[in-house]
């Protein structure tokens, strides 16, 4: 385990060594590289910008107007029946959208019922074990223009349904 947090502290160092390196090697302009990069980096910024600001005002009405406590209240009967609790419901919809959204929520659920209890279990592992599916899905197609996603969106949700269903098991079976 030491060797592990002593390469730790030194692979960035040594990645950055090793990309310097290989590029001289090559004899290629290092600067005129990364500043070439750091251009286009800053126009897909700013070509995806406004879809990053519309996802985080969304989430920030949602949480704000008691849209997701409507929602909550609503499908509790049948998110009982299927044996998952309810209050995590808000932080598995927002986390499709938006993560730092789902870790207040999750936050909140650790204030009032503690970071170990079993909600505040469930929900650490519901973070973990899904993915902000709309707004990676925008970052990336919208940075390369991609307008058909094929499968992309089922696939994705179907796999953040599987780290649901997880996250559910390890914390009702394991006792987590």
């Amino acid at each position: 385990m030491r060797i592990i947090l002593y390469l730790s502290d030194f692979i960035i160092p040594l990645t950055i060594f090793y990309i310097v390196g290989f590029a001289l090697l090559m004899k290629r302009p290092v600067y005129d590289d990364f500043v070439k990069g750091a251009k286009e980096g800053m126009k897909t910024v700013a070509g995806i910008m406004p879809t990053l600001v519309g996802l985080m005002v969304a989430v920030g009405m949602l949480r704000a107007s008691g849209f997701l406590d409507a929602v909550t209240d609503f499908l509790s009967p049948w998110t009982q029946k299927l044996g998952f609790p309810s209050r995590l419901l808000p932080v598995a919809l927002v986390k499709l959208f938006s993560s730092s959204a789902a870790t207040g929520l999750a936050l909140d659920i650790f204030k009032q019922y503690g970071p170990d209890s079993k909600l505040g279990l469930t929900a650490s592992l519901m973070l973990s074990c899904t993915e902000t599916v709309f707004y990676t899905m925008s970052v990336y197609f919208l940075s390369i223009k991609v307008k058909k996603t094929r499968y992309t969106l089922p696939g994705a949700l179907l796999t953040t349904l599987s780290g649901l269903i997880m996250s559910l098991i390890l914390t009702k079976y394991f006792n987590c």
